[in-house]
């Protein structure tokens, strides 16, 4: 990968990450678009380690939110856990909700899968348009939130594992969570900011697992040049996802998914006659 591929690719992560439309498609889409070489190990670290870096921008936007501590008394008679719980309930909350991530990730992992998605562009494209088909009329089917309805451990644990159907790239993160929280009563801005908080940890721990595995497999990835163009994607994504996700929020409260669902069925179907016709997504070879 060269400097210009990699900052190209940080501004797609940056701007998809929140977007309902699939980052981690976007950024194969694009690779297959540069011509990239698929499988190989850095390239797939590349793409995770650089979604944290724009996972890192809710942190900044939200950390009064982010940063939070229950201060009122626990209930009495409470035990040890139930206190420290209470004390710590917005974390909790992200724990449980992460959890499922953490099981189907592992495994998906494990068994190849993953490596095999992130390989695919036909994956990408057909979903992408599933997702759109789906978005189309979700708003009608989920879309009756109210502002007195929070998340608790059950609605956390149930957002999680919608998001668990996001390891299929194109499906995207962000769509499948704020979804899930609509389906539990939730606002769309409220199931959105939900969203992002989950993401601080699913991302953290996908970060981590895929640096351990470049590190136990070969370090010889670890060039001055390969560390310096993470630390370039980190940068770009976080900086683009913070302006992209202010916008996010406005934009989805206000006109729901229709439109995303529509962008989403256009590129996908692009991407499916291409392929279909015999053509390449590369435009270098």
């Amino acid at each position: 990968m060269t400097w210009l591929e990699t900052i190209i690719i940080s501004i797609v992560e940056g701007l998809t990450e929140f977007l309902p439309v699939s980052s981690t498609g976007h950024m194969i889409i694009t690779q297959n678009l540069l011509g990239i070489q698929q499988g190989d190990p850095f390239v797939h670290a590349f793409t995770f380690i650089i979604q944290f870096g724009a996972i890192l921008s809710v942190v900044c936007l939200y950390w009064k939110r982010f940063f939070q501590f229950d201060t009122t008394p626990a209930p009495a008679g409470s035990s040890a856990f139930q206190r420290l719980k209470h004390r710590f309930y917005f974390y909790w909350l992200l724990i449980v909700g992460v959890l499922p991530a953490v099981v189907i990730g592992l495994l998906a992992k494990k068994s190849g899968l993953l490596d095999w998605l992130l390989d695919s562009v036909e994956v990408v494209a057909v979903m992408l348009v599933v997702g759109g088909i789906f978005m189309l009329f979700c708003d009608k089917l989920f879309n009756k939130g109210t502002d007195d309805v929070a998340v608790n451990e059950k609605r956390a644990f149930n957002i999680g594992l919608y998001q668990c159907i996001s390891v299929i790239p194109g499906v995207s993160r962000s769509m499948a969570t704020i979804v899930g929280g609509m389906t539990q009563g939730l606002t769309r801005k409220r199931a959105a900011e939900f969203s992002f908080f989950l993401a601080v940890p699913t991302m953290a721990g996908a970060t981590l697992l895929d640096l351990l595995d470049l590190l136990k497999d070969d370090a010889s990835w670890a060039t001055s040049h390969n560390v310096a163009m993470l630390l370039l994607g980190c940068a770009v994504a976080f900086v683009v996802a913070l302006l992209a996700m202010k916008w996010f929020v406005g934009f989805l409260s206000k006109y729901g998914f229709k439109a995303f669902g529509i962008y989403r069925i256009v590129v996908g179907s692009i991407i499916i006659i291409l392929l279909l016709t015999g053509h390449s997504l590369a435009m270098v070879d």
